[in-house]
């Protein structure tokens, strides 16, 4: 009778560790915070959020899944407190025994995310299948309810930060004053949408000290009469580029189009398309990089977190140019004096030309990307395949940001000169955060 209660006893004991085992290798798993922050990806698309407010949607949400990793493995990471402007302390219980951090990172990833702009409950059933394959798996219900509450202070003093950041400060200011004056933007053809968050510069920046600490040269002056000026060779440069494509050149142009909201207009009928924003796609890109890097999860989040953050403040210091300068787009220019039925191959976004947004993000995201993983790290972005554009390859992260020099030019939204000063822009900006952060020890 006694050696059967001790084969019994070791019966129990081998099926909890395990039951132990199982949960941990799923919760733990790199690619699970990765494929949690495709989720968010999706229901920031869902929503039709345009690109500088999915940025912080991406940013606040990572920024508190690192925390938690940084509070509960402090000799290998740095809290972003005191590092990252108004974030001056996070309040979090100093206990951390029985915190799983891994669980808990993705619970305040998953709260953060949903309650930055969303309605509440937006990721609430992603989560609960979540656990409910960790408890299959034998997760405690004991590590679930600390890791919850461990995830919720964390959670709480991001989503207390963020609401100081004058978002919603800028919800009702003054809208864009559309005018005639030559050279000036104005709404685009087919939805002549009014311009997207004019007052976008205004929001607090997380690590570059303003919206201007960039000096950044003004544009070519508008002059389309003289054909030697600048100005008139860089619309001609666009008009010829476009009327002449490549197969190779489309495809360019549509894989980082990443248009969040395509209006398709058949005949008399119109309807709406969605992907992801360009944020979004240097997301995907965060996770495919770590996953072929095979980088451990605390690298993993770091890398969306470092990224999202070179996003975020990217986007302030794109938005400050756009509407100081005002610049009106290439379609509107060649429709005006040159070719009434021109077309761009991809839809005009709706705010102004210069600089280039997508650029400069992607310039930025690219530095962030590459000091966390590293230069040179080959990779195949397959982030379009599932809205049908097929996969690119790329040498690094940083010659993936630079093929969107040729990219918004093939199509025919931003002037070349656009391009090229967005992504020395964006590179400066990137270094800066790269150079101020202090993350991984």
């Amino acid at each position: 009778m006694k050696k059967l209660l001790i084969a019994l006893s070791v019966i129990v004991l081998l099926s909890a560790c395990k039951s132990n085992s199982e949960y941990k290798t799923y919760l733990h798993n790199p690619d699970l915070f990765s494929n949690t922050v495709h989720e968010l990806n999706t229901v920031v698309m869902g929503n039709n959020f345009p690109p500088m407010v999915a940025s912080r949607n991406y940013a606040y949400a990572a920024i508190a899944a690192y925390e938690v990793i940084a509070a509960t493995d402090p000799s290998h990471y740095q809290s972003l407190a005191g590092q990252l402007n108004g974030l001056k302390q996070i309040s979090i219980s100093k206990d951390t025994v029985g915190v799983d951090a891994e669980l808990a990172a993705l619970l305040a990833y998953m709260k953060v995310g949903e309650a930055v702009t969303f309605p509440e409950g937006s990721m609430e059933v992603y989560k609960d299948s979540i656990l409910k394959i960790a408890r299959a798996k034998g997760l405690p219900e004991a590590v679930e309810k600390i890791s919850q509450q461990f995830a919720d202070s964390i959670g709480m003093s991001i989503i207390r930060w963020s609401k100081k950041d004058n978002y919603l400060e800028t919800r009702g200011a003054e809208k864009y004053n559309v005018t005639d004056e030559p050279g000036r933007w104005v709404p685009t053809p087919p939805l002549y949408a009014s311009a997207a968050e004019p007052h976008w510069k205004e929001i607090r920046t997380m690590v570059i000290d303003s919206a201007s600490f960039l000096p950044v040269p003004p544009p070519p002056a508008f002059n389309i009469t003289d054909k030697k000026s600048k100005y008139y060779q860089e619309v001609m440069l666009i008009k010829n580029a476009i009327d002449s494509l490549t197969p190779e050149q489309k495809h360019i142009a549509e894989f980082w189009d990443d248009n969040p909201f395509k209006m398709n207009v058949t005949g008399h009928a119109m309807f709406g398309s969605k992907k992801f924003s360009p944020p979004g796609h240097w997301m995907s890109i965060a996770g495919i990089g770590a996953q072929k890097m095979k980088a451990d999860y605390g690298t993993t989040v770091t890398a969306f977190a470092k990224t999202s953050i070179a996003l975020f403040d990217a986007f302030i210091q794109a938005w400050y140019v756009k509407y100081t300068f005002n610049t009106v787009r290439p379609e509107t220019v060649i429709n005006k004096y040159i070719d009434a039925n021109w077309r761009p191959l991809l839809q005009t976004p709706a705010f102004p030309e210069y600089t280039c947004g997508h650029n400069t993000i992607s310039s930025s995201a690219a530095e962030a990307l590459t000091s966390v993983l590293g230069d040179n790290l080959a990779f195949t972005d397959s982030t379009e395949l599932e809205f049908g554009i097929k996969n690119r390859s790329f040498k690094s992260f940083r010659a993936a940001a630079e093929e969107l020099n040729w990219a918004r030019f093939y199509g025919g939204v931003h002037f070349h000169n656009s391009c090229l000063i967005s992504s020395l822009n964006g590179r400066k900006i990137g270094a800066v955060v790269v150079d101020r952060l202090k993350m991984k020890k």
